[in-house]
């Protein structure tokens, strides 16, 4: 089994590739990544499975998600990195344990004589010499080499330190950096006359509106001015995200303090660090010091966990020591704490409204804002819905409510199309708590000019829109797929690069090829090109693909085909570079709009769906 670049095969021996969709069924060779995508619909469902029997698992006559509660009703296993499930980010791991799973269910209807593993990845490896160990097969490991990462001294003397340490470093430095936003918007917070309360990203923000004092947000498209407009007052609670336009949280405070001026007690804005204060640090350490008791009380759960495919959890151990132990502890603890403080501190408020990618603090957010007795809470997804985005996804056991700690759901998801609505319901999820809304940051694709949708592209020129990820290292992929890919394409090949707002690309890191940067909005970008190329995750596929652009997506063998355009028609996915100039060229011979239409979105700039959702905004009765 090789977890790496190939080898030279040795003979009688069935090659299994753990990191690459080309193998040759007539040299004995088999994909991993490819027996995962033959069955995908299982395997997401038995990891589902596997988590939630984690959560459910007895410990001295309680179960682990009761063992962490830290609120009335409220556990804190919602919020760690195991029940999270974010496989494309933070927790790459999970993708390994899914293939194991794939690569498992494989090697049921074979005669396995021995398994020899060449891999630099320890927690895999340790998987395989359990599971060997209980099969009683023999088992030898080929170490490989990691790649080299360059750091700083000061980042390799941090990652030698205790989880614990690490933690209280990583609290010290987030507490003087953002201590600067302390206090900023209370007053107006505290006695605001709004009943509609929006979480939000202090990101991704329009530019020309920043410069000008204005809030306009991509995230939310034209529903704030709508909101303004009907003289509905509303509150924004924004989570601070550094990026080119707010790289200071000095900078951040001023920009708040002048939306507050200008919104006329029509919108109220405020950060998450606006509730920073001493009482809030002491009760996010005393908070952590609970989770580390519960932790060595269950010490002896880890070795004694005799499920099936117990085996896996030397994939997800790490998750569960960052999320007691390290900074995901911490991080996740404090935003608990501070929303809890922004909530209980407000008027009643009659909806809620947070953009919903079921992150960790995200379930501290459902619990604050339930416990402070406010009205409707909806969940609102503001992107797509990838298959194998597991963070979106539970077993169907974990939509049943006891009462004692379940899964802190939002009274109703909002739901930005019909694949949207079609994902959740394939899933499980309750149809009765899906609501219908308009797609707000996919609006301005209604004044996408159809132009020349029937007319072929030239044979000889092809104009290609890059499009950036939001993770780095996906980008290093997908760029230098394409360095090599160049290579092999003939005639007049342009290129134009939109970057994610969070993950700058720079023409000097790709000195091969030549690169046009815009950071113009993709529907503008549109007219310039014929063909799109993006990267697995990115969500900014899906707008070239809807406005009838022939798309290609780089698929990244080391994980699964995250692609919100998985199992779409006209899609053409490419894993190595002869495949991608081959799809390049297949692509840009398309017409426009030669793929089935797809209705992704409900795509109505008057938002009457947004605005019949939060019409009546009383709270709800305690």
């Amino acid at each position: 089994m090789l977890d790496g670049t190939r080898s030279p095969l040795k003979n009688g021996f069935t090659t299994v590739f753990w990191k690459s969709y080309d193998a040759d069924c007539s040299r004995s060779e088999i994909s991993i990544p490819q027996q995962v995508e033959k069955n995908v619909e299982h395997l997401r469902a038995r990891y589902l499975a596997l988590v939630h029997d984690l959560g459910e698992t007895s410990v001295h006559g309680a179960r682990v998600v009761d063992h962490l509660c830290l609120r009335p009703g409220f556990s804190y296993w919602w919020m760690t990195k195991i029940a999270q499930k974010c496989n494309y980010e933070t927790s790459p791991l999970i993708n390994d344990a899914i293939k194991f799973m794939a690569f498992e269910e494989w090697a049921q209807g074979q005669q396995i004589d021995g398994v020899e593993l060449a891999t630099a990845n320890h927690a895999l490896a340790e998987c395989m010499r359990v599971w060997c160990a209980k099969k009683t097969i023999p088992f030898t490991l080929l170490r490989l080499k990691n790649p080299k990462t360059e750091l700083s001294w000061l980042r390799r003397i941090f990652g030698l330190l205790p989880l614990a340490l690490q933690a209280l470093v990583w609290l010290t430095h987030y507490l003087l950096v953002r201590w600067p936003l302390r206090g900023v918007g209370l007053k107006e917070w505290r006695t605001s006359r709004g009943r509609v309360s929006l979480v939000s990203y202090l990101f991704n923000l329009v530019p020309a509106a920043t410069a000008q004092g204005r809030f306009e947000s991509r995230y939310w498209g034209p529903l704030p001015e709508v909101l303004q407009a009907g003289d509905c007052a509303t509150n924004w609670l924004h989570i601070y995200v550094k990026d080119a336009l707010l790289p200071t949280s000095e900078g951040a405070a001023e920009l708040l303090r002048t939306w507050n001026k200008a919104g006329q007690g029509l919108q109220c804005h405020v950060v998450l660090d606006t509730f920073l204060g001493p009482a809030v640090v002491l009760r996010t350490l005393r908070d952590w010091g609970r989770l580390m008791l519960a932790s060595i009380r269950m010490r002896r759960w880890l070795p004694a966990y005799h499920h099936p495919d117990s085996h896996l959890w030397h994939l997800v151990v790490e998750d569960w020591r960052q999320s007691i132990f390290g900074i995901t502890a911490l991080n996740n603890l404090l935003f608990l704490n501070l929303l809890e403080s922004a909530f209980e501190g407000q008027p009643l408020q009659g909806h809620g409204v947070y953009l919903q990618e079921n992150q960790g603090w995200e379930f501290g957010l459902i619990h604050a804002w339930t416990a402070a007795g406010h009205g409707r809470l909806i969940g609102y997804p503001h992107s797509c819905i990838r298959f194998w985005d597991l963070r979106y996804f539970f077993d169907t056991r974990s939509y049943c409510r006891t009462g004692n700690n379940d899964l802190p759901l939002p009274h109703k998801v909002a739901c930005n199309g019909p694949a949207m609505r079609l994902s959740f319901e394939e899933a499980g999820y309750p149809s009765q708590d899906l609501v219908d809304v308009e797609a707000l940051r996919y609006l301005q694709s209604l004044s996408i000019e159809k132009r020349d949708r029937l007319a072929k592209n030239s044979v000889d020129k092809i104009r290609i829109l890059v499009l950036g990820d939001y993770l780095k290292k996906n980008i290093q992929l997908q760029m230098h797929l394409l360095e090599k890919a160049m290579q092999l394409l003939e005639g007049d090949v342009t290129l134009l690069v939109k970057p994610h707002p969070a993950c700058p690309i720079y023409i000097e890191d790709y000195p091969n090829i030549t690169l046009q940067i815009s950071t113009k909005p993709i529907f503008e970008l549109l007219k310039e090109c014929d063909v799109a190329y993006s990267s697995t995750t990115t969500s900014g596929a899906v707008d070239t693909y809807c406005a009838g652009m022939p798309t290609v997506v780089a698929l990244d063998p080391s994980t699964l085909n995250m692609s919100p355009l998985r199992g779409y028609d006209g899609v053409i996915f490419a894993s190595t570079p002869a495949e991608l100039a081959v799809a390049l060229v297949s692509a840009n011979l398309k017409s426009r709009g030669e793929h089935e239409e797809i209705n992704f979105f409900n795509l109505d700039s008057r938002v009457d769906r947004w605005k019949r959702l939060l019409h009546n905004s009383s709270p709800l009765k305690t």
